[in-house]
């Protein structure tokens, strides 16, 4: 079985994450498994495990006519199975798929914005999924939409998950006061993250509390971004709340840290989420997509936009000490359970199997 991870980028993100997780899962079960990066390498490169076939694309447009010839030879000379293609990248691989048909075609929906799947662009998609041979969504309300609006009726859902193997805080340094209650949050700089969400709840407690929040996110440089470090170094709490860009070694910081939150407004199955509970810090996070069922009882949940309940939750922990080290413990055995490689492996595995020895 010969699979190619189709992926626009290699910055920080859910999408970008799990196309390399797979890579790498399917690498350890001994299929030969490549990875193509379309437009733009980034820290995450360094991720990819020994073995994988890697190739960067290079793409300069959509329709760089040089690019797609560029990989459909390399699909032909590796003579590639399945082309697993995911978020935006389906468009170069419909193309593809429709100039070399023998090849099998499967999408892999990360949509975040469940909370506003009414609201989703869907006509190219919608003409592009005649070519998918399957989908791959993150959860379950992703693979119904899937059903009702796409063209192609094998659909499954499967969880994201993490590498269990840790690497641990050495060489990460943690900023402030070395006692603080050390609140972290893993999340890009975008809207539906919330962070104004964050900032408030902790405005509320850092007065009265000794807390620090730490942010660990890609900054994509935006207005909202912009506006977000602005308001960070002119804050009045600003020995407080340190921002550290994006980060190779998260899981370091996460060791290091007593909570991890998340201020979402949508999301679909959060791989920070599962990052914390694999690294053993206890979580609050707002009950958006999927995370009630990542939570699963053991951890706090609070409605989106509404920091008053943030602060109080994230108090709470502060509080009770052992009440976090117990949640922490049982969300870990939790994420272990249901999100690690291992339990995903051989669904994953089978996935790819029916779809190459499907002849409809």
């Amino acid at each position: 079985m010969k699979i190619l991870q189709i992926i626009d980028s290699l910055n920080p993100g859910g999408a970008e994450r799990m196309a390399i997780n797979y890579a790498n899962l399917l690498r350890k079960n001994d299929s030969e498994s490549h990875i193509c990066v379309t437009r733009k390498e980034g820290i995450l490169k360094e991720g990819i495990s020994l073995g994988v076939f890697y190739f960067f694309l290079d793409k300069k447009s959509t329709f760089d006519i040089k690019a797609i010839l560029r990989l459909r030879d390399y699909i032909k000379e590796h003579r590639i199975d399945i082309l697993h293609a995911h978020s935006t990248s389906y468009f170069l691989a419909t193309i593809i798929k429709i100039s070399y048909p023998s090849v099998k075609l499967i999408w892999h929906d990360h949509y975040g914005n469940n909370e506003f799947l009414n609201k989703r662009k869907t006509n190219v998609l919608k003409y592009c999924s005649k070519q998918f041979d399957g989908i791959i969504a993150v959860n379950t309300k992703l693979k119904t939409w899937s059903l009702q609006y796409l063209h192609c009726k094998k659909v499954i859902k499967v969880n994201n998950f993490v590498n269990t193997n840790f690497k641990n805080s050495l060489g990460v340094k943690i900023k402030g006061d070395p006692s603080a209650f050390k609140i972290i949050c893993v999340a890009n700089l975008r809207p539906q993250k919330d962070h104004e969400n964050l900032f408030n709840a902790f405005k509320i407690l850092v007065s009265k509390y000794n807390m620090s929040l730490h942010l660990i996110g890609n900054d994509p440089q935006t207005s909202y971004s912009k506006e977000l470090i602005k308001k960070i170094n002119n804050n009045l709490y600003k020995d407080k709340i340190f921002y550290y860009g994006s980060q190779k070694n998260v899981r370091g910081f996460l060791e290091l840290s007593d909570l991890g939150v998340l201020s979402s407004i949508s999301e679909g199955l959060p791989l920070a989420l599962l990052e914390y509970g694999i690294s053993g810090i206890a979580v609050v996070t707002t009950n958006v997509g999927h995370c009630e069922e990542v939570i699963n009882g053991n951890g706090k949940l609070v409605p989106p936009r509404d920091p008053n309940m943030l602060a109080s939750k994230i108090l709470f922990y502060y509080e009770n000490n052992q009440e976090r080290i117990l949640d922490a413990k049982k969300l870990n055995l939790h994420v272990l359970s249901n999100y690690s490689e291992e339990c995903i492996a051989k669904e994953v595995i089978g996935f790819y199997s029916e779809v190459i020895n499907d002849h409809n």
